[in-house]
């Protein structure tokens, strides 16, 4: 064992209550589908590295189940102006080894926060519009910002805060996946992480915040969907995640489990390769190269989505456990478009388009996707490509494991991929996923098919300094009407969050965002 980690071991064991015999531990161990990529918490915005780092550190807010803002490490955020926030923290906080939490350490995250090297996906978009941070007092800073900014409050819930005097100057990635470097303010002390296997947590008894109910966290990972499923009917987990749509029925009826569901902010959708002019993954039916990339006409993007069985989709792959998706937002998110009807489903229109842009005698594309990513998502790569091939584009697909698809993706590696988003805003995939890639200003930094459309960009660069919450809203549903037009990226089936758990052990609160954590677990009674 590497000797940080054996001593955050021994921490974690200390902190636990001496009095507590082995057999009296609050013990809750946790079936979950996806590890994470890495401890670093700035290394990879994504919700299974989230669900962990939020566990050791903290941001300054987040959002709870309902949507709500609830302080962390900040207690209260105000505008002062158009362009300054007033944040009030909590200096009560101390991270795991006793250091106190300071207002400079916020400023020293947020510097590190844009400069995390060979990362897939930064929070760079949260920190993008702060031009300086003043430390007013102890427990006060003054956010400034080079245009107004209406989401910072957004933001805020976004990089969890480092301390300058533990993780400085220049914290390494591999500092923090050797344990080293994990002490955060949070709920849990790290204890041990095996990669792709488990993360093990012990309670702070120091947090801040409200007690835990649980002394000890083991998140066991199984990407195998049915094994999971068999872990938790065997009793070796309390609760798992992703329930396997086909394991619904029978864990309904078996008393001894519980299901918990809730409608969530996460819809699945294709990246495109659309703006070069020749693509890796395409070539015409005999396999030869063509001389152009079809992904880059317009008509036949919008056949693509044209081919896509969306409502046969949702009802029988996915049991009713998804829903069409009708555009680039979930069903629950603010400024969505009003009024547009589910996405078509019209073969012979498909065929139509096809013909219009050249290519009547069709082509063969290979799609790629994760595999153990979320419910179903081999099943359904399989029920887009046989959509495409109805249309004459011969489909093939290549799974690949989640952290090995992102990382060749944003390295372009790919003519069309799947993969999805969670957010309970419109705006917040627009400006993540298809905006013009610009590092410097955090944009597009999700957009791995390097997509541009200044229909899409326009509009967009306005709500997003724009403060008026209507003219905001407009200014969002006219970018999101552009990228639909466009079909710049493929929108397709929105997701239900399922977890399932023994009732003798758990009651868990279900997460729109689909956030499995042991703060939103308790035992029954």
């Amino acid at each position: 064992m590497h000797p940080n980690i054996r001593a955050l071991v021994c921490a974690a064991l200390l902190a636990l209550p001496a009095a507590a015999p082995a057999w009296a531990q609050r013990v809750l161990t946790i079936g979950a589908q996806t590890p994470p990529s890495a401890l670093d918490p700035h290394y990879h915005n994504t919700q299974n590295n989230n669900q962990i780092a939020r566990m050791v550190f903290e941001p300054l807010f987040e959002l709870d189940t309902k949507a709500q803002f609830q302080p962390r490490l900040a207690r209260s955020m105000r505008p002062v102006d158009d362009l300054t926030w007033e944040v009030k923290l909590n200096t009560a906080a101390r991270f795991h080894d006793g250091t106190p939490f300071e207002a400079e350490d916020v400023a020293f995250t947020f510097a590190r926060v844009p400069t995390v090297p060979n990362s897939p996906a930064l929070f760079t978009p949260q920190v993008r519009s702060i031009v300086s941070i003043e430390v007013v007092d102890p427990e006060t800073i003054l956010l400034r910002t080079r245009e107004p900014n209406p989401l910072m409050r957004y933001d805020m819930s976004g990089p969890v805060i480092l301390s300058r005097k533990i993780h400085g100057p220049a914290p390494q990635t591999a500092d923090f996946n050797s344990g080293k470097l994990m002490l955060g303010t949070g709920p849990y002390r790290f204890v041990s992480w095996r990669q792709g296997e488990h993360v093990e947590l012990a309670s702070n008894a120091a947090w801040h915040g409200p007690v835990e109910p649980w002394d000890r966290v083991l998140y066991r990972f199984i990407p195998q969907p049915g094994a999971r499923t068999a872990a938790l009917l065997a009793g070796e987990v309390d609760l798992i995640d992703y329930v396997p749509v086909q394991d619904v029925p029978r864990l309904e009826k078996d008393r001894r489990f519980a299901l918990f569901q809730v409608d969530s902010i996460t819809f699945v959708y294709l990246a495109p390769d659309a703006m070069r002019e020749t693509s890796p993954f395409v070539t015409d039916r005999q396999g030869r190269p063509l001389p152009a990339n079809p992904l880059a006409d317009r008509r036949v993007r919008q056949a693509l989505s044209l081919a896509i069985p969306r409502q046969p989709i949702a009802e029988r792959l996915y049991s009713g456990m998804a829903s069409p998706a009708d555009q680039f937002a979930s069903p629950v998110a603010e400024h969505r478009l009003e009024g547009v009807g589910p996405l078509p489903y019209d073969l012979a229109r498909a065929r139509a388009l096809l013909a219009e842009a050249g290519l009547a005698e069709g082509f063969r594309l290979t799609i790629h996707g994760p595999s153990g990513f979320f419910p179903s998502d081999d099943n359904l790569l399989q029920a887009i490509a046989q959509g495409f091939s109805r249309i004459g584009v011969e489909t093939q697909v290549q799974t690949l494991p989640p952290a090995t698809l992102f990382t060749r993706a944003t390295n372009r590696d790919f003519s069309l991929f799947m993969t999805y988003f969670s957010s309970y805003l419109s705006l917040n995939p627009l400006r993540q996923v298809v905006m013009t890639r610009d590092a410097e200003r955090g944009h597009g930094p999700f957009n791995r098919q390097r997509y541009s459309n200044p229909e899409v960009d326009r509009p967009l660069a306005a709500a997003l300094t724009t403060m008026d919450e209507v003219q905001r809203k407009a200014l969002t549903q006219q970018a999101s009407r552009a990228l639909l037009e466009d079909m710049g990226v493929i929108p397709v089936i929105n997701l239900r969050n399922v977890w399932a758990g023994r009732r003798d052990r758990v009651v868990y609160e279900p997460s729109p965002p689909n956030h499995t954590e042991p703060r939103l677990a308790r035992p029954p009674g």
